[in-house]
């Protein structure tokens, strides 16, 4: 059962998690503004509301996790989100990460294949803040090609390898970032860009562990 309340205690977690991420090297004032204002405890079952603002990730269900804050900031700064642009986020699972982006003020198109999370995220009253949020339950890997193209495509998964129809789902210029790796070691983060010729280029960054990024859905 999820929490709803957000006491003056919750701001104040939120907060010291907020300085925390600072410390950690995020930089972006409006993606630390965005972790200072979503209530993360209103993703978790209630049992979770005294460590809710650790940063760590913690269990949601079918072998899926909330993300650790951090983790969350750092792939949030890395796609430089500006107002009203199209994102797909490709792993909706606690909706978390869709707040945030949403917070941004971005245009979130956010794909899930466990049909448990997608229908949990229906039922979820605070997503209803955010009308800038659209749920779909499919295939990570085939993106949503009916509203492509995307200025940006986040992954929240470990990758195995670059999905083609997501690049190409990119518009020219549109940047991607993903975990890049098999799901049972690390990954590097990456961050791709859409050139204007169709290929792309590609930074890496930090290593982190993220859960697999599996093909097709689950009923």
């Amino acid at each position: 059962m999820r929490m709803y309340e957000d006491t003056y205690r919750h701001k104040g977690l939120r907060r010291k998690l907020t300085d925390l991420v600072k410390e950690k090297g995020i930089t972006d004032q409006r993606v630390l503004d965005a972790i200072n204002t979503v209530p993360r405890h209103f993703f978790l079952d209630s049992a979770f509301d005294e460590v809710a603002y650790e940063d760590r990730a913690f269990p949601i269900g079918v072998e899926q996790t909330i993300s650790q804050p951090y983790t969350v900031a750092y792939q949030t700064q890395l796609l430089d989100v500006k107002p009203f642009e199209k994102v797909l986020e490709i792993g909706t699972g606690s909706a978390y990460q869709s707040s945030i982006l949403a917070e941004l003020r971005a245009q979130v198109y956010t794909v899930e294949r466990q049909k448990q999370l997608f229908e949990n995220n229906k039922k979820f009253a605070y997503i209803k803040k955010y009308p800038n949020i659209k749920f779909f339950y499919g295939d990570g890997y085939e993106g949503l090609p009916t509203y492509a193209p995307f200025d940006k495509i986040l992954i929240t998964a470990a990758a195995p390898f670059i999905p083609p129809k997501l690049v190409e789902q990119l518009k020219p210029g549109g940047k991607m970032v993903l975990p890049l790796g098999e799901y049972t070691g690390v990954q590097v983060m990456t961050r791709l860009t859409r050139l204007k010729d169709g290929s792309v280029s590609e930074e890496q960054f930090d290593n982190f562990s993220f859960v697999e990024m599996k093909e097709g859905k689950n009923p």
